[in-house]
């Protein structure tokens, strides 16, 4: 995993840098192509700080630091919106903003990266950015009559029609996917900064998933939510429940709650099991996921990393082999099928055919070191500590 890491964001470092216009170029496609005009996504760029930061964090490297400090700079000398506070969702190649729309979804990782951007360097201003952006989420998103939180905004603040994060979503008001990471965001501000604020948003972020997003009869989430939280959609996505498997105790955690967390592993188990049992195929691999009788069998990049840690964590929380193995024929898969051997990173997925897919970016506004960069940190950690405490 160490070996693994180091190779990933290598691989970052070396071709994403942009010397022309700063920060990263927004896209390299699946063939290894560099397209230098392309634009550049806030998704990609705070994905790239907390990833940068949590390596550095980790491993102590001034290499690392070195991109995470690029990461602070660009988002916060050209995402930031300075007049309506926020960041924007998109800008040109050379830094304009040209899409100044507030998508919480995006607003939680600046969130996500700027904590861990100050855990790392204890740079003020990156911490008084996350606080500020909690702020925000809890003025303008928060449903304070229904509960849970609305998907986008105008740069102004006020809602919008379209409220999907891209072309393949539902266009309701909430969605499973931004409270996942709205609560990812708010575990690492916690740890960065913690306050009672904090601490009560988070309690009812843990508490908004066990009793709106997880079925608790088949450990699947439920995906897309109209404002009253009528359920929209019967699709499951096999990637979602297993990251929320580990990422849903990891918030239990940070609060230090034991009955909390007592709670809470019951239903993430059965998150994981379900994931074991329906979403696994024989190879070790996870399959996309299933909308009504549909199969999508394709096997993407982010579903497998998440996979990893998720069975690695339901293995800790039992010491049942069956996780454990899981775990280690997944990450078999991985290496035998997902990473580009000779360009290193990873390939978007393999088709259901066995066929690599390049048609999707090797780099791009959902493509980051995010997914698999944390896989191998997290394994990297769980291991260490294991280690310790057996001395």
């Amino acid at each position: 995993m160490e070996h693994e890491l180091d190779a990933i964001l290598q691989w970052w470092s070396d071709h994403t840098q942009d010397p022309l216009n700063g920060g990263f170029y927004g896209k390299i496609d699946g063939h290894n192509q560099l397209v230098p005009s392309s634009d550049k996504g806030v998704i990609l760029n705070t994905r790239i700080l907390w990833t940068f930061s949590a390596a550095a964090r980790l491993t102590g490297q001034s290499k690392f630091q070195s991109i995470a400090q690029r990461a602070y700079d660009y988002l916060c000398n050209h995402f930031i919106d300075t007049l309506h506070g926020g960041l924007y969702w998109m800008l040109n190649h050379t830094g304009d903003p040209i899409d100044r729309k507030k998508q919480i979804y995006a607003q939680s990782f600046a969130i996500y990266g700027m904590s861990e951007y100050f855990l790392l360097t204890k740079e003020q201003k990156a911490l008084n950015i996350a606080l500020d952006l909690f702020q925000l989420i809890e003025k303008h998103s928060y449903d304070t009559k229904y509960g849970g939180y609305l998907e986008a905004f105008t740069q102004e603040w006020q809602l919008i029609d379209d409220l999907r994060l891209s072309d393949k979503d539902a266009n309701e008001v909430k969605t499973m996917n931004t409270h996942l990471h709205i609560l990812e965001a708010y575990t690492n501000l916690y740890r960065a900064a913690p306050n009672e604020q904090i601490n009560q948003a988070l309690r009812k972020l843990i508490s908004c998933h066990i009793d709106k997003f997880i079925d608790a009869e088949t450990g699947h989430l439920k995906l897309f939510f109209d404002e009253q939280w009528t359920s929209k959609s019967d699709a499951i996505s096999y990637g979602h429940d297993i990251e929320c498997s580990w990422l849903l105790l990891e918030a239990a955690e940070v609060l230090g709650d034991t009955a909390l967390i007592d709670a809470v592993k019951k239903i993430t188990l059965k998150m994981a099991e379900a994931t074991l049992h329906e979403g696994r195929k024989a190879d070790g691999s996870v399959i996309y996921e299933k909308d009504g009788a549909h199969y999508d069998l394709e096997k993407h990049w982010w579903v497998q990393a998440e996979a990893v840690v998720g069975f690695y964590n339901a293995y800790q929380m039992t010491n049942d082999t069956t996780y454990l193995n899981a775990a280690i024929d997944c990450w078999a898969f991985i290496k035998s099928y997902i990473i580009d051997k000779d360009k290193k990173e990873w390939h978007w997925s393999i088709r259901e055919d066995g066929s690599v897919n390049k048609e999707e970016d090797k780099a791009g506004p959902w493509k980051a070191p995010y997914h698999n960069g944390r896989m191998c940190m997290e394994i990297i950690h769980r291991i260490s500590s294991l280690n310790q405490n057996l001395k």
